[in-house]
């Protein structure tokens, strides 16, 4: 069933006892989302007697297979290459944890946050941007492939846990956060049901700036470890000056390597403060009083100053051009699209090859987005060894 043309949702309010209520009146700021002004769920469920819709959804992502898989996924190196690097497991759970910061700060809904943020990934592919770049061009006469709308159809669809119903059911919200969530590498997905025109909740617009400041951060602590990155390519850097320079007042001596995460934890500290105190300030000058508010403004509230903005500049200009387009990268990256796109066509050709629990649903999906869906699912090391398995002639199948 196509995602987009799901609906159903109850009209009833979720009724989540005296106690959770409370605690979200009395804790939650007047503009934060409140479970019991969620727009439910598709399948109508009955509500737990201790969790709140939102925790539940948490669990649910936590729960699932597609969240599992994240841990060997490529967040920019792959897998094989080090156990120390990035997967789009941990960058998951890092974007969580800065997003829940914030989100305490600004008192808004962190159960909220904390689903959106862990479940932001879960439609990407093999092999990072590479893998989806890929199957976005052998999608092109289907309609293409984006990795927010392939999470949709993971939490809607794909995951099987429940008798009553596809998918994992998760709340309207959460949803929302994964279809409108964007970023410089990421384009929010237009669909008519979650109103393309308005902008996102707090919480989503939390989510988008914490995965900025996390793959920034942990990117080039990665750059740095891998060698890619070498420290005095960021020497004329302001930004990286201003902290190296607290560092040198406080400690005399000090190795490298405890340098370098000093450095990281203090552009985290210093972007993650200055986003808490510019979005304090933005909520009182537009007037922000209540969670429907930020639908009706055309920008977005949470957000950087100006003066952090132009510090964090020169810093993504370097990861682009030291890091993502390192050629050790970059080779690694246009050898995924090219076994990607053997595998895609291999399948699409002789979709016998495809296991029989996946095979089953290509009367009903068609066997192109069948194929898709099973590649974008994959890990890195299971695409690799499929790939042995079709191609190699001395791999057992």
């Amino acid at each position: 069933m196509p995602i987009n043309k799901i609906n159903g949702f109850g009209k009833r309010k979720p009724n989540h006892g005296l106690v959770a209520n409370e605690f979200e009146e009395k804790f939650l700021a007047p503009y934060a989302m409140k479970s019991c002004n969620s727009r439910g769920r598709v399948h109508k469920e009955s509500e737990h007697a201790y969790r709140l819709c939102y925790q539940r959804d948490r669990d649910r992502i936590i729960h699932s297979a597609a969240f599992r898989r994240l841990e060997y996924k490529t967040q920019v190196f792959v897998n094989h290459e080090g156990d120390y690097y990035r997967t789009r497991l941990t960058h998951s759970i890092e974007v969580s944890q800065i997003a829940r910061t914030i989100a305490c700060a600004l008192r808004l809904n962190m159960d909220l946050t904390e689903a959106i943020a862990l479940a932001h990934d879960l439609g990407h592919t093999p092999f990072g941007h590479a893998g989806e770049e890929v199957l976005n061009e052998l999608m092109a006469k289907s309609g293409g492939f984006n990795h927010n709308l392939q999470g949709l159809r993971v939490v809607d669809y794909l995951e099987e846990r429940y008798p009553d119903f596809p998918g994992l059911n998760l709340s309207w919200e959460v949803r929302e956060g994964i279809v409108k969530h964007s970023s410089v590498f990421d384009i929010a997905v237009k669909i008519k049901e979650f109103f393309p025109q308005r902008m996102p909740s707090l919480e989503t617009q939390l989510v988008d700036v914490a995965d900025e400041i996390a793959y920034d951060n942990h990117d080039l602590d990665d750059g740095l470890t891998s060698g890619l990155i070498k420290e005095n390519d960021l020497e004329d850097l302001e930004v990286w000056k201003k902290i190296n320079r607290k560092i040198g007042q406080k400690y005399d001596k000090i190795n490298s390597n405890h340098r370098k995460y000093l450095i990281i934890r203090g552009l985290i500290d210093l972007q993650v403060t200055d986003l808490i105190q510019h979005t304090q300030s933005e909520i009182a000058r537009l007037k922000i009083k209540k969670y429907t508010d930020p639908y009706k403004i055309g920008l977005r509230i949470v957000d950087f100053s100006k003066e952090v903005k132009e510090l964090r500049k020169p810093l993504r200009q370097l990861l682009m051009q030291k890091l993502y387009h390192h050629w050790r990268v970059m080779r690694m990256s246009i050898k995924a699209k090219r076994f990607i796109k053997e595998l895609f066509c291999e399948y699409l050709d002789r979709p016998q090859q495809l296991p029989s629990e996946i095979a089953k649903k290509i009367p009903k999906e068609g066997v192109r987005q069948v194929v898709c869906d099973y590649i974008a699912g994959m890990t890195d090391r299971y695409a690799l060894d499929e790939y042995k398995k079709l191609f190699n002639p001395y791999e057992k199948v």
